[in-house]
C-alpha cells in the first residue's frame, strides 16, 4: 500500500477526490471479484484496491492495466467531485469500511508464503489503520473550517440600519436549552440538635448544608437571614417523615458540616496541576453543547446557559428576604425559545419542558419564574453576540441623538419648575433632578422588597434642606448603595421641594402626583424612545468626553494619559454614585506597589555605583550623586536581597520541575537532579557576591557594560519608577468609587476607542479582552468619530 507522506498537507478538494477515488474502486473490485473467478482479473483488481494514488498520479503501465477495469468508476468519479458538501464527505469518511480484497495464491508478494487467514488480518489491520488515519485527517480538516467559521465574527454594524430595525429578531434559531445543575450527593455528615448527632433526609441535609457553609459568614451571623432560613428548612423537614422534629434554631449546630466542607476545600487546593485540569475538561465536556446557538445559519455564543443552583438568597444590602430558599429549578419550569423546524433539546430523564415556543420578536432563549421574589430569568446570547451588540449600540445612539434635543428639553422643564398645575411642577422638578444629578428615576417598592429608592419614590425623610439653597440626599440606591450627598440647586427647585415636602408630610412620598411611566410618557414626546435612563446615559457620554478633553495632554506619557483617563472615569461613577466601600486589602495592595518602587530604586542605586566605579568623575553628576534614597534602609535592603535569593531558587526549581513534566509526557527520561543543583549554584554565588558587596562597597561590573549604556538603564528605570508611582496614585484616588460599572454600562465606548487612537494609548490599557469583545463594534470605530 502507498500513502503520502504527510497527510495533513493534502489540499482539502484532492482529500476529497482520493476517498472518493478509494471507494469506486473498493466497491467495483468487490462485485467483480464475485462475477469473475479468473486468479489473474482478481490479482489486478487487488492492485488497484491497494493503490490510494489518483489516476494521475500512476505508472503509464498502471493505468493502461486499470484502463478498463476502471471505467465505470471513472464515471462514478465526476468532474463535480469538488462541489460535494464537506458534511457528506466527513459522512462518508468517518466510519469506512474495509473492503474485502481477493488474495491469490499464485500472487508473487511475500503472502504467498503466509496462511491466507492470516494475510487477510494483516490486510483488515493495514486497512483499518488506513482509514482511521484518513478519517482523522478530514475531521482535522472539518474541525479548522468550524473553528474558522465561529471565531469569524458576524460584522452586523457593516450592515443596513434597515435590516436591524424590524420586530423580528430571527427567522432560524437553534439551541440545546439549558445546563442544569448537578443532582444532590449526601455527603453523610451529622450535624447536632440539642447537643446529638441527627439523622436528616437528602433533601433536608441539602438545604442545611446551604447554611452550614455559612455560618462564619456575614450572611450567616445576619439575624434576619437566620429567621428566614429556619423558617424555610422547617417545610423542607416537614416533608420526610424521618426527619427529626426541630423546633429551636439555636439548639441546632451546623459546625461538624461547616468543618466538612473546610476539609474539602483544602482537600480540592491540593489536588495536583493534572487532576485540576482533568476535572476542568470534564466540565468543559459537559458544558460543550450548550455554548453555542445557531441564529439564521450563523454560529452565536450562548451566555448564561446554566441555571443557578438551589441555594440561600443572600440579596444587597438589608434585604427582607436574605436567607430564604432559593429552590431547584426543574425542566417542567423552563419554557424554550426556539425556531419552528429546531430540534426540541432533551429534558432531564423523566422530566418535559414546560413549554415550547416560537416568538421571533424575542431575543430569549429559555425563561423560568424564580420563587424568591417571582421574578422571571432569561437564557439569552453573550455579551458578544450580535443582539447584544446592537442593543448596545441603539443605546448609545439614542443617548446621542439626545444632544439634539436636550436643549430644548432643558428650556422647557425649567420654565415649567413654577408652573400652576402641581402635577406638572412636580415632573418639571424630577426632570431637573434627574438631569443635573443623574439620579435614577425609580420605581415604588412593595414591603417584601429591599427599601431602595430613585428619583420619583423619594420620600419626605430622603431629602433635608438647608437654607439658601442646599438639598442633602440621603438614602439607599440601586443595589442599597447609599446615596449621600449635598447640592446646591436653583432657587426655584429648592423652593419647589419644600412645598412638596410640606403637603405630603413625614414618611410619604414627594412626588406624589407623578409616576415614572408619567415621566417616561412625557420624555417620549420629545423624542421616540427617550427614557429617564436615556439621559443617565447622554450625561455619563458627555462628561466623560468632557473630562478627557480637558485632563490630557498630548506630552503626557502613557502612564500619566491612563491617569485623566480614570480621573475622567471616576468623575462620571462620582456622578452616577457607583461607589465602593475601601476594599480589605487596599493596604496591602498599595504596600505592595511602594515595595515594587523602592525594588527599582535599589537598582538604580546600584547602576550608579557601578558608573562611579568605571569612571570616578561622575560622582559629582547629579544623575549620578551618591546621596541615600530615605526609604532605602540597610535593614530594607539585607531583606530585599534575602527575598531576591528565595524568589531564584524557587524560579528555577518550578522550572525544572515543569520541564520534567514534560518531558514525561512525552516519555523522555528526566533531566538529572544535578542539572537542577548546578542552576542552584549560580545562585549560592550570586548570593557570596552579594556579601562580599556588603563588605567592601564594590559591585562587580561586567566587562561589556560602559557608562552610556548603565545610564540608559538609569532612564529605563526611572520611567518604571514614575509610571509605578502613577499607578499608586491611581489606585489611592480610586479606592472608594467603581470605575466598572460606567464603563460598561453608561460611557459609549467609542469615545475611548478614539481618545486611545488620537493619544496612541494601546486599548487593552483602557479596556479588558473581554469588553473588546463585548464592543467590538465601536473598536473599528473612524479616529474622526465625534
Amino acid at each position: 500500500m502507498s500513502s503520502s507522506s504527510s497527510e495533513d498537507d493534502i489540499p482539502l478538494s484532492k482529500k476529497r477526490r482520493q476517498d472518493k477515488f478509494a471507494e469506486s474502486n473498493a466497491s467495483m473490485s468487490g462485485r467483480s471479484a464475485e462475477r469473475t473467478p479468473d486468479p489473474a482479473m482478481a490479482r489486478t483488481k487487488s492492485v488497484i484496491n491497494d493503490d490510494d494514488s489518483s489516476d494521475e498520479e500512476m505508472p503509464l503501465a498502471k493505468r493502461a492495466s486499470s484502463k478498463t477495469n476502471g471505467k465505470a468508476m471513472k464515471r462514478e468519479a465526476s468532474s463535480d467531485e469538488d462541489n460535494v458538501p464537506l458534511s457528506k464527505i466527513v459522512k462518508t469518511t468517518k466510519k469506512p469500511t474495509p473492503k474485502k480484497r481477493i488474495v491469490n495464491k499464485e500472487d508473487s508478494s511475500s503472502d504467498d508464503e503466509k496462511p491466507l487467514a492470516k494475510v487477510k488480518k494483516d490486510i483488515k489491520k493495514v486497512a483499518k489503520v488506513k482509514a482511521e488515519e484518513e478519517s482523522k485527517v478530514v475531521r482535522k480538516q472539518t474541525k479548522k473550517v468550524k473553528d474558522e467559521e465561529a471565531e469569524a465574527q458576524f460584522k452586523w454594524w457593516e450592515k443596513s440600519n434597515e435590516e436591524e430595525d424590524g420586530d423580528v429578531k430571527w427567522n432560524e434559531l437553534e439551541h440545546n436549552g439549558v445546563l442544569f445543575p448537578p443532582a444532590y450527593v449526601p455527603h453523610g455528615v451529622k450535624m447536632k440538635y440539642d447537643g446529638k448527632p441527627i439523622s436528616l433526609s437528602p433533601e433536608a441535609e441539602e438545604v442545611a448544608s446551604f447554611f452550614a457553609a455559612l455560618i462564619e459568614t456575614d450572611h450567616g451571623k445576619n439575624p434576619v437571614f437566620q429567621k428566614n432560613f429556619f423558617s424555610d428548612w422547617q417545610e423542607i423537614l416537614k416533608k420526610d417523615s424521618s426527619n427529626p422534629n426541630i423546633t429551636s434554631f439555636e439548639k441546632c449546630d451546623f459546625r461538624p458540616m461547616y468543618e466538612h466542607f473546610e476539609v474539602e476545600k483544602e482537600r480540592k487546593k491540593q489536588l495536583t496541576k493534572a487532576e485540576k485540569q482533568t476535572i476542568k475538561e470534564e466540565k468543559a465536556k459537559v458544558e460543550e453543547p450548550y455554548l453555542y446557538a445557531i441564529v439564521d445559519g450563523r454560529k452565536e455564543k450562548v451566555g448564561n446557559f446554566r441555571i443557578e443552583p438551589p441555594g440561600l438568597f443572600r440579596g444587597r444590602g438589608d434585604h427582607p428576604k436574605t436567607g430564604r430558599l432559593k429552590k431547584r429549578v426543574m425542566p417542567e419550569q423552563v419554557t424554550l425559545n426556539l425556531g419552528e423546524n429546531a430540534p426540541i433539546p432533551k429534558p432531564l430523564d423523566g422530566h418535559k419542558w414546560g413549554g415550547v415556543v416560537h416568538i421571533h420578536e424575542a431575543t430569549w432563549l429559555a425563561s423560568w419564574k424564580e420563587n424568591i421574589n417571582g421574578s422571571i430569568k432569561y437564557v439569552f446570547l453573550a455579551a458578544t453576540s450580535s443582539w447584544k451588540g446592537q442593543s448596545d449600540m441603539q443605546k448609545f445612539e439614542k443617548a446621542r441623538d439626545l444632544k439634539k434635543h436636550v436643549n430644548r428639553i432643558r428650556r422647557d422643564y425649567r420654565q415649567q419648575l413654577n408652573d400652576k398645575l402641581m402635577e406638572t411642577r412636580q415632573r418639571a422638578t424630577a426632570m431637573y433632578l434627574i438631569d443635573v444629578l443623574a439620579l435614577r428615576a425609580g420605581n415604588e417598592k412593595g414591603d417584601d422588597e429591599a427599601d431602595t429608592v430613585g428619583c420619583c419614590s423619594l420620600r419626605y425623610e430622603h431629602v433635608t434642606l438647608e437654607p439658601p439653597n442646599i438639598l442633602v440626599f440621603d438614602f439607599l440606591g440601586k443595589d442599597s448603595i447609599r446615596y449621600h450627598n449635598s447640592v446646591p440647586v436653583d432657587a426655584q427647585v429648592f423652593k419647589n421641594i419644600k412645598i412638596f415636602k410640606k403637603q405630603v408630610g413625614p414618611d410619604n412620598m414627594i412626588f406624589d402626583r407623578l409616576t415614572t411611566m408619567s415621566l417616561n410618557k412625557h420624555l417620549g414626546s420629545y423624542m421616540k424612545g427617550l427614557t429617564a435612563k436615556v439621559f443617565r446615559t447622554y450625561n455619563a457620554s458627555h462628561t466623560f468626553q468632557e473630562q478627557l478633553n480637558k485632563l490630557t495632554r498630548e506630552e503626557d506619557s502613557i502612564p500619566d494619559k491612563l491617569l485623566s483617563y480614570n480621573r475622567a472615569n471616576r468623575e462620571v461613577a462620582i456622578l452616577c454614585n457607583h461607589q465602593r466601600s475601601v476594599s480589605k486589602n487596599h493596604g496591602q495592595m498599595i504596600a505592595k506597589i511602594q515595595d515594587k518602587i523602592r525594588a527599582l530604586k535599589y537598582q538604580r542605586k546600584r547602576l550608579r555605583k557601578q558608573i562611579v566605579q568605571l569612571d570616578p568623575k561622575m560622582k559629582k553628576s547629579k544623575l549620578t550623586e551618591m546621596e541615600e534614597e530615605s526609604d532605602l534602609e540597610d535593614e530594607w535592603i539585607a531583606e530585599h536581597q534575602k527575598d531576591l535569593l528565595v524568589k531564584e531558587r524557587e524560579k528555577i526549581t518550578t522550572r525544572f520541575e515543569k520541564n520534567n513534566e514534560k518531558l514525561a509526557s512525552e516519555g523522555k527520561p528526566p533531566q538529572p537532579k544535578e542539572e537542577l543543583k548546578e542552576k542552584l549554584k549560580a545562585v549560592d554565588d550570586w548570593e557570596k557576591e552579594l556579601q562580599k558587596e556588603k563588605k567592601t562597597g564594590k559591585i562587580e561590573v561586567k566587562a561589556s557594560a560602559t557608562v552610556e549604556k548603565l545610564l540608559a538603564q538609569i532612564t529605563k528605570l526611572d520611567e518604571r519608577i514614575k509610571a509605578t508611582k502613577t499607578q499608586a496614585l491611581d489606585k489611592e484616588e480610586g479606592k472608594e468609587t467603581a470605575l466598572g460599572t460606567s464603563k460598561l454600562n453608561y460611557i459609549d465606548p467609542r469615545i475611548s476607542a478614539v481618545w486611545c487612537k488620537k493619544y496612541n494609548v494601546p486599548v487593552e490599557k483602557v479596556f479588558s479582552k473581554t469588553l473588546r469583545d463585548k464592543f467590538q463594534w465601536a473598536m473599528e470605530i473612524d479616529a474622526d468619530w465625534r
